[in-house]
């Protein structure tokens, strides 16, 4: 992902200076928005007497990441109001740099918890470009890690891993999903934990260059901030996702359906409003994600309709219309998915 602004709110060290993974990192640049109000006797540019804050919000691009947000993602509306007040956060911290006043740098490091489906990525890569556009950090690029990505198999092979999925996050946020499963405390031979201690130093030392968003279910990640002070002690933002209702859910359905040129007859949509209230109280239900699977499996279903059933030729509303066959035909309404495997 490119960013698309500059600043400067990332302390460290002199330019060409490596940090502990092998990346340089630059000097600092003056805050977005700085207004030079003339030179100190020693040549210092002196602090601006005053930001306009909704100059600086405006001007950044941050409410039309915000704006977007709004549009990709139904309902949240807790989830979307956190963002909001982080991002305040943020321009009133750039806005004190740029006068000169006391700051620290922010910690910037996140959990975001809840069940799958429920958009943690999609936050995560907005919060990202939010944090580029108002310098606190270089690129604002999203890298998505598991447990697989980070940990190795064998002695020697965890710190190579680890290390080289930081280098490349550098700049950026890193997405740690289902963080919890570093820790296997039951697994003497568990190389997780090698990996933890080097994350914790880096999100330590190189805080003002990598934003690390650790994400998973709440309260197996309650046991893992538990287990393992020091990440909570790194975390300063905590962001639970709920679970869509019925209502949302089939918003999220109709939008699915929209971006391909896809959409429900009356019936077919009367009949995934009843598939929704069935499949939430289903094993393994994930939100959006079941959703999107079963609107596959629906088009799927069309599909072989369609040339089973079609004579002649079809127009466009008839190959993009799904019935509501398409719908009933799942083993939900026949009471099936309730094992180990999902139906949609």
């Amino acid at each position: 992902m490119r960013g698309e602004g500059t600043g400067g709110l990332r302390g460290g060290g002199p330019s060409g200076v490596s940090d502990p993974v092998g990346v340089s990192r630059p000097e600092p640049s003056p805050a977005a928005g700085t207004r030079v109000a003339g030179k100190a006797p020693d040549g210092v540019p002196e602090p601006p007497a005053t930001i306009d804050l909704r100059a600086d919000y405006e001007g950044s691009g941050v409410r039309e990441v915000l704006e977007e947000l709004d549009r990709e993602l139904v309902g949240l509306a807790p989830v979307k109001g956190r963002i909001r007040e982080i991002s305040a956060l943020l321009l009133v911290e750039r806005a004190r740099r740029a006068l000169g006043l006391g700051h620290d740098p922010p910690t910037l490091h996140m959990s975001f918890t809840g069940n799958p489906g429920t958009g943690k990525t999609t936050v995560a890569g907005r919060m990202g470009r939010i944090l580029h556009r108002l310098g606190y950090i270089r690129r604002g690029h999203l890298i998505s890690v598991t447990r697989d990505d980070l940990v190795g198999q064998y002695i020697g092979h965890t710190a190579p891993k680890t290390k080289e999925v930081l280098k490349k996050a550098m700049g950026g946020v890193l997405f740690i999903d289902e963080a919890y499963y570093l820790y296997r405390p039951e697994n003497e031979r568990d190389y997780g934990q090698e990996s933890i201690e080097i994350l914790l130093q880096v999100m330590e030392n190189q805080r003002d260059d990598l934003v690390v968003i650790l994400a998973g279910y709440g309260d197996r990640m309650d046991r893992f901030f538990q287990a393992n002070p020091g990440f909570r002690s790194r975390v300063a933002h905590h962001v639970d996702f709920p679970d869509y209702g019925d209502e949302e859910l089939l918003a999220i359905a109709r939008t699915m359906l929209e971006r391909q040129d896809y959409r429900f007859s009356p019936e077919a949509e009367e009949a995934f409003t009843r598939y929704l209230a069935l499949r939430r109280t289903q094993p393994h239900f994930a939100n959006a994600r079941s959703v999107r699977n079963a609107l596959d499996r629906a088009r799927m279903r069309q599909a072989n309709r369609l040339f089973e059933t079609a004579r002649g030729a079809l127009d466009a509303a008839a190959l993009s219309t799904l019935d509501a066959p398409d719908i009933l035909a799942s083993r939900v309404f026949a009471g099936g998915g309730m094992g180990g495997t999902p139906q949609g």
